[in-house]
C-alpha cells in the first residue's frame, strides 16, 4: 500500500487488492472477484496493434451506437488512426464498448478531457486512456479486476477516473487521551504491587515459616528468661 505522502488518487500500478478499497489501506479481500483477480494470470493480447498512449477506451455506448457514428464523434477532436466497436462473437450486438485510436498524443489528451461523461446518442458515455497496456499488473473485469463497477453488484473497483481512491484518514491521539494512558499504567502499576503484597500475606508457605519463625523465636525468648531465673535462684541457694 501506499503511505500518506506517496497518496494518489488514481492508480499508478493495478493491485486488486487495493483497487477492491475505498481508500486502497484495505489487507482482506471483501468479495469473491477480488479473489479471483488475484489468483489470476493476464497478459495483454499480443494481437492488439497500435499505441496505448493515444488509445481511448470508450464505454457505456448506446447499444445502437455504429462503429461509423464512434468515429465522427470523435473526429472533430483530431485526426484518428483506428476507431473499433467491440461486437459480440455469437450475436453480433455491441458490446457497449470500443477504442479511438489518435495519430497524436496530445490530441488523444485532449479528447480524453472534453469527452468525459458526454452524452452521445441519449448515452453518457466514460473515456478513458487503455489500461490493458498501459498499467502495469492489469486485470480485466471478467477476471475480477478492472475500475468502476456498481453499487448493487457490491464489487466496486476503485483508482479509476471514474471511482478514485479517497484519501485515508490517519486519526492521531488526542493530548487527553495520552494523559488518560499514563494515569492508567500508573494505576495499574499500585494495584499490581498491592496483589504482589496481598499474595505474599496470603501465601501459606510463606507464612508456615514466618509463624514457625516467630515460634521459635517466642521459644528461645522463653527458655532465656527461665535460664535467667534458675541462675539467680541457684546464686541465692549458693549463698
Amino acid at each position: 500500500m501506499f503511505g500518506q505522502n506517496q497518496w494518489s488518487p488514481y492508480a499508478k500500478e493495478y493491485i486488486p487488492l487495493q483497487a477492491g478499497s475505498i481508500d486502497g489501506t484495505d489487507t482482506v479481500p471483501h468479495d469473491h472477484g477480488i479473489v479471483r483477480a488475484m489468483q489470476a494470470s493476464y497478459s495483454p493480447n499480443d494481437l492488439v496493434i497500435g499505441d496505448p498512449k493515444c488509445t481511448l477506451f470508450v464505454s457505456r455506448l448506446n447499444i445502437n451506437t455504429t462503429e461509423e457514428t464512434l468515429k465522427k464523434f470523435f473526429e472533430k477532436y483530431g485526426e484518428i488512426r483506428r476507431c473499433r466497436l467491440v461486437k459480440d462473437i455469437v450475436t453480433g450486438f455491441s458490446r457497449r464498448y470500443g477504442f479511438v485510436e489518435y495519430k497524436d498524443r496530445h490530441v488523444a489528451l485532449h479528447a480524453q478531457r472534453e469527452t468525459y461523461r458526454t452524452v452521445l446518442e441519449d448515452s453518457e458515455i466514460f473515456v478513458d486512456f487503455e489500461c490493458e497496456r498501459t498499467l502495469i499488473g492489469w486485470v480485466p473485469r471478467r477476471l475480477g479486476g478492472g475500475f468502476g463497477g456498481k453499487k448493487e453488484s457490491g464489487q466496486l473497483r476503485f483508482g479509476g477516473r471514474d471511482r478514485p481512491f479517497k484519501k485515508p484518514i490517519i486519526v492521531k491521539p488526542k493530548l487527553e487521551d495520552s494523559r488518560n494512558n499514563f494515569h492508567r499504567r500508573k494505576d495499574d502499576d499500585r494495584s499490581q504491587r498491592y496483589e504482589e503484597k496481598n499474595y505474599r500475606r496470603r501465601d501459606p508457605e510463606r507464612q508456615g515459616s514466618r509463624h514457625q519463625d516467630r515460634w521459635h523465636e517466642g521459644k528461645y525468648r522463653e527458655r532465656s528468661h527461665h535460664d535467667r531465673h534458675s541462675d539467680t535462684s541457684r546464686r541465692h541457694r549458693d549463698r
